[in-house]
């Protein structure tokens, strides 16, 4: 039975060259052709030489186990947990009827929603960190922690691609400390569970407070974030409020009406408030734009710590499975070894 498993073990082999499929190939072939010229000149030099049959024939051996550990026999083995670095993102992101503005750009002169836009800054954040967990929030007449915290940073892009905006029937005005919970919440359980884990925050929206009541402080998060940046999107400028439907359908040639005019009210970006926020959470601001992305400059602190965590998919990778002929190569050199000793002795 244990013959047989180890037999399936090596059919389960793969090669994966330690110096690539270009380096590893030519050394392997390089060391064994060789040794194996050697030889043959050895064999054509006798009896002038010390060198016996047995003797070449261990050599080409051993050449050939090298050769073999230089392709890197592997296996592959299937596992639903990953090594990720401790450092967890928070992203939170403004999805109130002003986020459909068309003032928005992002790295180039094109204008778009506020909503696309916030929608390449979640991309380009998730790429800062390419081995962190991330979290994500929206908020507007409400927040809600849509995306629980998850080493899957494919699940933070998809969610991102999806955000649709509150409709207009449902809005009540914007109220940007709605993030305010469910990032306390979801920042303070992280903390408990990882005490030395890097927590930072990214809040994005346009700054714009319309709702009659006061705008509750972020600062109750210092107490479990590391780091943060709140990002604006939109310009000063401002423009015009789209109608949201109920299905987050924007609509091109209907707008929000100002009650105090009666004409299409007019959103602008608020960076004041953007970096008071910022302040308060003892972060910075960054406005994205035609010029500005999300980029290397906005890398918050990360941590040096890595842990083990479950994914939601299966995960492969190749593990070396040298260890037989790394034994076999050392059991002849140790062959060679003695057999040098012993012809040294005789030679003396």
């Amino acid at each position: 039975m244990n013959v047989q498993n180890g037999l399936n073990a090596f059919k389960g082999l793969t090669l994966d060259p330690m110096f690539g499929w270009i380096v590893s190939p030519i050394l392997a072939v390089a060391v064994v052709v060789l040794t194996v010229v050697m030889a043959v000149r050895s064999h054509r030099q006798r009896p002038y030489t010390d060198a016996t049959t047995v003797d070449w024939v261990r050599r080409v051996l051993a050449s050939v186990m090298l050769a073999v550990m230089l392709l890197t026999p592997s296996t592959t083995l299937k596992t639903e947990s990953r090594a990720v670095n401790a450092t967890d993102v928070f992203i939170a992101v403004d999805v109130t009827g002003s986020m459909g503005v068309a003032d928005a750009q992002y790295g180039s002169d094109e204008t778009m929603s506020r909503i696309d836009a916030a929608q390449q800054a979640v991309d380009g954040i998730v790429k800062l960190y390419p081995d962190a967990s991330f979290a994500a929030i929206s908020f507007g007449a409400s927040g809600t922690l849509e995306v629980p915290l998850t080493p899957d940073s494919r699940a933070i892009e998809n969610w991102a691609s999806t955000l649709t905006l509150e409709p207009t029937s449902a809005s009540s005005g914007s109220n940007l400390d709605k993030a305010v919970d469910p990032l306390l919440l979801a920042t303070k359980n992280t903390r408990n569970q990882h005490p030395d884990d890097t927590i930072i925050v990214y809040y994005i929206s346009d700054g714009e407070q319309t709702s009659n009541k006061s705008r509750r402080t972020f600062s109750s998060l210092r107490a479990y974030v590391n780091g943060a940046q709140t990002v604006g999107v939109g310009s000063a400028d401002g423009g015009q409020i789209p109608q949201i439907a109920d299905d987050g359908t924007m609509s091109t040639d209907q707008f929000v009406t100002d009650p105090s005019t009666g004409q299409p009210g007019i959103s602008k970006l608020d960076e004041k408030t953007l970096k008071a926020i910022a302040d308060e959470m003892s972060g910075s601001y960054v406005h994205v734009d035609a010029g500005r992305t999300i980029d290397e400059r906005d890398v918050q602190q990360t941590s040096s710590d890595w842990r083990m965590q479950s994914t939601y998919k299966q995960r492969e990778h190749s593990v070396p499975a040298i260890w037989p002929f790394a034994i076999v190569f050392a059991v002849l050199l140790l062959w060679e070894a003695v057999a040098w000793m012993r012809t040294s002795r005789r030679l003396l």
